[in-house]
């Protein structure tokens, strides 16, 4: 599949930032803790040698600005020792909106050329 293809895929734009993150799966013993590389209201892709296989399902803590944000998940796609890219499924709609209004912030905050 091309980038142009992925893209086409995508139910919301995602914006470049380094949100820190807290997974829970099935089976583990701890949380994974990754940071994201992109974040939009519909999902985040992180960078990890230790990828997760696709369909699992996920719990979800986000910290944006030192507030922490929850959430449903599962693993979308999978590039092994690259990273994962993940579909939030299931959020309350206050942390959603907590995570609309620092996906704009992010926006604003990116020089456009």
């Amino acid at each position: 599949m091309t980038p142009e293809h992925a893209q086409e895929r995508r139910r919301f734009p995602r914006v470049k930032s380094a949100v820190a993150l807290e997974l829970r799966y099935p089976g583990a013993v701890a949380p994974l803790r990754a940071t994201t590389s992109e974040v939009s209201l519909s999902g985040c892709y992180i960078e990890t040698m230790f990828t997760l296989d696709v369909g699992t399902k996920l719990e979800i803590v986000m910290w944006l600005d030192g507030e922490k944000v929850s959430g449903k998940g599962i693993i979308a796609t999978r590039y092994p020792q690259v990273g994962n890219g993940i579909d939030i499924n299931e959020m309350r709609p206050a942390d959603r909106f907590k995570l609309e209004a620092f996906l704009k912030a992010q926006e604003v905050r990116i020089p456009k050329f």
